[in-house]
């Protein structure tokens, strides 16, 4: 039997603001005893380098970072924000019975968007391009907090739908308090000394991550 489900997760953030959108494919390949025995296997999205980033999608790398001509966007002449930053994450989740054994694979990624990202004219700076690759930053950190969630989970053939979306939408929420909590208390980048503070914030951060 076959069948495919289709969910939400995309997530983007802006110095003033956070646009929302979700994405997740499950395809799901069963047909088999309960008592099957259960193989989890937990995944970053495998990117080849040098491809994958030359279309709309930017895969996140911590070798290479944003530059400005990454943001194609039009920008919004209305919105506050001098620039936005939309990037995300999601995860493929695939599961597959074959002699009374089931192997559940968990592919996760994160990503950049370049057309829906935006900086308005005469904004391009180096400080300012420094606030918008730490959103992604951000994202990026929330992203291996929840394959880290999923690998200390307990999945198998009844729970790992349920239970990985459940883990998923609690991690959402802790990446947009994180993504509020850099806007307000920078106030955008505005204030250089909170923002300082945040650069290393963020970056023992990332330095202490171990995800394979």
């Amino acid at each position: 039997m076959l069948a495919a489900i289709i969910k939400a997760v995309v997530l983007g953030y802006t110095p003033v603001r956070m646009i929302k959108n979700i994405f997740v494919l499950i395809l799901l390949l069963s047909a088999v005893s309960v008592k099957a025995q259960v193989t989890v296997n937990i995944q970053w999205q495998n990117i080849k380098p040098g491809n994958g980033n030359t279309g709309d999608t930017i895969y996140y790398d911590s070798d290479r970072k944003l530059t400005w001509p990454d943001f194609k966007g039009t920008p919004i002449a209305a919105s506050p924000a001098a620039a936005i930053t939309e990037s995300g994450f999601g995860y493929l989740l695939a599961m597959r019975s074959l002699n009374n054994r089931t192997f559940i694979n968990i592919t996760v990624y994160c990503y950049f968007s370049k057309s829906k990202s935006w900086v308005k004219r005469g904004m391009k700076n180096d400080y300012a391009l420094q606030h918008e690759q730490h959103h992604y930053d951000i994202t990026y950190i929330n992203t291996c907090l929840f394959i880290q969630k999923l690998r200390a989970a307990r999945l198998n053939r009844s729970n790992y739908n349920s239970l990985s979306g459940k883990i998923y939408d609690e991690c959402v929420l802790a990446l947009n308090k994180m993504q509020d909590e850099y806007d307000g208390e920078t106030s955008n980048g505005r204030k250089k000394e909170v923002q300082a503070e945040w650069n290393k914030k963020i970056d023992q951060q990332l330095a202490a991550l171990i995800i394979n």
